[in-house]
């Protein structure tokens, strides 16, 4: 019989050899592997995948939107990459994933003991396997949810979603208040400093540049008065920063396990690991002969 080479190590009739000698253990060893791949795919529990889509908007200022110079800036806008960005930030936070913890119990429901002392990196790891959060092609932001029951990974995904207004709103109601602390103290200050030029007026009609300096004044008093006021508007009205796309909804379907591709991995795996150890042996027994 002829004898193929190919490349310099490769020798098609040791290759027969090798598999008529093993060909029973091989047999053997795939159908093995292939019925406990298959009893292991059943035995992984199924997890649903839910998905909500929005979009962020471009101003996350009210008062910017439908207050200053005319309506400059549209309030019906979508978000731009920046406030994308910022979006998939908030939603990706600790902050989320504690509100999210706290409302659904995760602790609970991932099977985490509340005595164990590493039960806050278990709690961190299992919401970071089961939760993403990703920027879509045309800007939106898509949540994610992972879970093993359907109704649970849709309901998740929403909270999400309509959590990341309470976020955006905390974030800015905080920043709201000390500007407008800081606002008030300089309007106070500024108001002082009228009153006593104009007292110094009243006393000295002819002293040169007071009047220019108490229009101008007056005149930076009432622009912070104004920013003052837009500022309280945002604290004291909530909008949306966002625009629902799609709503998640319960999956009818598991997303995971694809027990096809267990199946597949499983027994072409443990094949592959048995040839090799066969290779092994052979190549240490013409060894010790």
């Amino acid at each position: 019989m002829e004898q193929k080479d190919f490349g310099n190590n490769y020798d098609l009739k040791s290759t027969m050899v090798f598999f008529r000698r093993h060909y029973k253990l091989l047999t053997i060893v795939f159908v093995v592997a292939l019925a406990v791949s298959i009893v292991a795919s059943f035995l992984v529990t199924p997890r649903y995948k839910s998905s909500a889509i929005l979009f962020p908007t471009s101003s996350n200022r009210l008062s910017k939107a439908i207050m200053a110079d005319r309506y400059s800036l549209d309030f019906m806008d979508y978000g731009i990459e920046r406030d994308c960005e910022y979006a998939i930030q908030i939603i990706s936070s600790q902050s989320m994933m504690e509100d999210v913890c706290n409302r659904f119990n995760m602790m609970e429901h991932y099977g985490i003991d509340a005595n164990d002392p590493q039960k806050l990196f278990k709690l961190n790891d299992a919401y970071r396997s089961n939760v993403s959060v990703k920027r879509t092609e045309f800007l939106g932001v898509e949540i994610s949810v992972l879970d093993v029951d359907p109704q649970w990974a849709a309901d998740i995904a929403n909270f999400m979603a309509s959590n990341y207004d309470t976020l955006s709103t905390r974030i800015q109601l905080d920043r709201a208040k000390d500007a407008c602390s800081i606002m008030e103290n300089v309007c106070a200050e500024l108001e002082r400093d009228i009153r006593a030029l104009e007292d110094t007026l009243k006393k000295d009609k002819t002293r040169i540049g007071v009047s220019e300096l108490i229009a101008d004044k007056c005149q930076e008093l009432a622009e912070l008065q104004t920013r003052m006021t837009q500022t309280r508007v945002d604290m004291e009205h909530s909008v949306s920063y966002k625009f629902w796309l799609d709503k998640a909804t319960p999956a009818d379907k598991k997303a995971y396990p694809k027990r096809a591709v267990i199946v597949l991995l499983g027994t072409l795996g443990t094949l592959v690991m048995c040839i090799l150890v066969l290779l092994l042996t052979d190549r240490i027994k013409k060894e010790e002969e």
